[in-house]
């Protein structure tokens, strides 16, 4: 087995203030006099995410959210990544750092220079919130293209799907796909195939975040896999909020042998234990995927992701090395 740290890979499906490190949950809800958000314990998707939004409420300032940048783009290069792409669901931060386009801004900001020092290529999902008023993704959408040429690659939709069907979406994937965004919805994880299928239909996914209760319709396996559709699987996060009922159960292996394309990703470290790296370390542990598999796997993500062209090639002439290697080189 080789050195899973040295295989380039992206990172396509992190929630940013979900990878948070918990000491920097700590010392922000120190400096803002409030207790520790708790990050474990939750027993449903709705106690999860009143989890996530206790912890982003600790960042009180543009410090705070820079050093939060900074330390994302610090843990991807930590785990072997090439290229990292986090999403943010902005509007959350307006009562305490300004306008949507000031904390874009400041957040493209710091990703720039966090990319380069810590030797990691980085862009950046704006996330609309399903449960919100539709309206308000299409501002989100507009948002997103006027920073199209700053370092926004694409346009998600997070949060529950039940209820919230991705048909009421169609205005503002259509302003992101006018300015050249990456489609990339989370579907297939709370609902079944209907919403991967509604994904593709009405948001003309180019990847789909999450997707994996997709295997439970033959048809629509067989048409992501015709598409090359990505889908930005996250497995431990799928086993703790109870979408497979173990590891060992996990659809990835089945999509793969079908044909469909998948990246690995670790959604919200600070909520669900793994990063990355351990992300494919625990694949290759609990679903026995070999090294050639889980450099097919790291190729799809580069290869789906939002990077520029010369980093896409760069970063696979680093997997060809990586297979290239002895297996014995492996730590």
């Amino acid at each position: 087995m080789r050195d899973l740290r040295r295989l380039p890979k992206a990172h396509l499906h992190l929630h940013l203030e979900g990878a948070m490190r918990p000491s920097t949950l700590a010392d922000l809800a120190a400096a803002a006099g409030v207790p520790v958000p708790p990050v474990r314990g939750y027993g449903s998707f709705t106690a999860f995410a009143d989890m996530y939004v206790a912890a982003c409420d600790v960042i009180r300032s543009e410090a705070d959210l820079r050093r939060l940048v900074d330390e994302v783009v610090a843990d991807a290069a930590d785990d072997g990544a090439a290229w990292v792409e986090p999403a943010l669901y902005v509007p959350r931060h307006r009562c305490r750092l300004g306008s949507d386009d000031h904390i874009l801004e400041v957040v493209l900001d710091e990703l720039a220079q966090a990319g380069a020092r810590h030797g990691v290529g980085t862009g950046l999902v704006v996330a609309a919130d399903r449960t919100v008023d539709p309206d308000e993704a299409v501002e989100q959408a507009h948002l997103a293209a006027r920073h199209a040429r700053s370092g926004v690659v694409g346009l998600g939709l997070a949060n529950d799907e039940v209820g919230f069907p991705p048909d009421g979406f169609v205005e503002a994937y259509a302003v992101a796909r006018e300015a050249g965004l990456l489609s990339v919805p989370h579907a297939g994880e709370l609902e079944g195939p209907a919403s991967v299928w509604g994904a593709l239909t009405a948001l003309g996914a180019d990847r789909v975040q999450h997707g994996v209760r997709a295997v439970e319709d033959p048809a629509l396996v067989e048409l992501l896999a015709d598409r090359g559709t990505c889908l930005d699987v996250c497995p431990t996060s799928n086993l703790l909020l109870a979408v497979v009922p173990s590891l060992a159960e996990h659809p990835l292996p089945a999509l793969l042998a079908a044909g469909v394309r998948c990246s690995l990703n670790a959604d919200d470290p600070l909520l669900f234990g793994p990063g990355l790296l351990a992300e494919y370390e625990v694949v290759r542990a609990e679903m026995d995927l070999d090294d050639e598999a889980l450099a097919a796997v790291a190729r799809t993500s580069i290869d789906a992701s939002g990077a520029p062209d010369a980093l896409k090639g760069k970063a696979a002439a680093g997997i060809d090395a990586w297979l290239a290697s002895p297996a014995a080189a492996a730590s």
